[in-house]
């Protein structure tokens, strides 16, 4: 039959439904292996004082880098290493006071068990994730975490599915029994994502994102309201700060403050700033997360916040500063 061609009436949906059914008596099945080994493995790995090395072939290696990589992220400092590449020469990123987690359904990887030897005498640790507690590397191994699964969901029994389910669920298990033992939080998590969306609203401060120095929209005082239009066309940012001579603020002029002006038929030209400012402005401090400040500006239903210490102007954000920088 070619590659291409199926049953005119396969019924594809069923076959799906199947597959999940399958992988989710695995896991039902996997609760039971949750136990006084997983308990001895997340203490020794708790207590490591060098890095957890993961490792794994075919299927199995694709699940170690995932199970490295959530280490990583989540407080447990990790990396995946190719058992291959390791029997020539990459061991030597393994140190004595480092953890191997091998994974290996069938527990008998060869290139797996040609590292034992010198992982015992370099007295490495091994963690063995298997499907086969009596395998060469489970026997080997200081603790085993079973994976056992009843079938795989392929139905020839020979595409890993409802095993590496399994050693992918076992390792988020691990991880996140370390991560709640070490009271590891959404701050941690954000420093080990700074380039994602929540690392950039967990770290990122209005001071990082203000608009400072020349490019603060700001007039006296002694100010014309002609002259508070001409700051606000040429700052772009739809307001002014209105100073005294220390910089302290006096108060805000914006946009939507011109539209209630032109409503009250005010003389355009006669008018001094003084007389229509709002006098104080809302205001934040330079370390204030990025992301309170776009809360303060929704709740508020204003677009910009004065940065300021105490009275004392420093800035201005705006929230086309929040969308530029991803806040948003």
């Amino acid at each position: 039959m070619s590659q291409n061609t199926v049953k005119p009436v396969f019924d594809f949906v069923a076959a799906g439904k199947q597959v999940l059914a399958i992988e989710r008596e695995s896991l039902v099945q996997l609760d039971q292996y949750i136990n006084e080994d997983f308990r001895r493995a997340c203490e020794m790995l708790f207590y490591c004082s060098g890095k957890v090395v993961v490792m794994g072939m075919g299927k199995s290696g694709h699940i170690g880098r995932k199970l490295a990589a959530t280490f990583a992220s989540t407080g447990t400092p990790a990396f995946f290493v190719h058992p291959g590449e390791a029997s020539h020469g990459d061991l030597g990123m393994v140190s004595p006071q480092d953890i191997v987690i091998a994974l290996s359904n069938s527990g008998e990887s060869h290139e797996i068990v040609a590292l034992i030897s010198v992982l015992k005498r370099l007295r490495i640790p091994l963690i063995c994730i298997t499907g086969k507690p009596d395998s060469t590397i489970g026997k080997a191994a200081e603790i085993y975490l079973c994976i056992h699964v009843p079938k795989e969901a392929c139905p020839l029994g020979l595409s890993p599915t409802a095993s590496t389910t399994a050693a992918l669920v076992m390792g988020d298990a691990l991880a996140v029994a370390l991560l709640q033992a070490r009271g590891f939080t959404v701050e941690n998590f954000a420093l080990a994502h700074p380039g994602g969306v929540l690392g950039r609203k967990l770290l990122l401060r209005v001071g990082d994102i203000m608009h400072s120095g020349t490019d603060i929209p700001q007039i006296t005082r002694s100010a014309s309201l002609r002259d508070a239009l001409v700051e606000i066309t040429r700052k772009n940012l739809g307001m002014t700060v209105i100073c005294d001579e220390s910089n302290s603020i006096a108060g805000i002029f914006t946009d939507g403050d011109l539209r209630r002006v032109i409503d009250q038929g005010i003389d355009l030209n006669r008018a001094y700033i003084t007389d229509v400012m709002t006098p104080g402005g809302v205001r934040v401090t330079p370390d204030t997360l990025a992301v309170e400040a776009l809360n303060l500006l929704q709740s508020r239903n204003i677009t910009s916040l004065l940065i300021a210490n105490q009275n004392h102007l420093i800035g201005v954000v705006h929230m086309h500063d929040m969308l530029r920088a991803g806040v948003i």
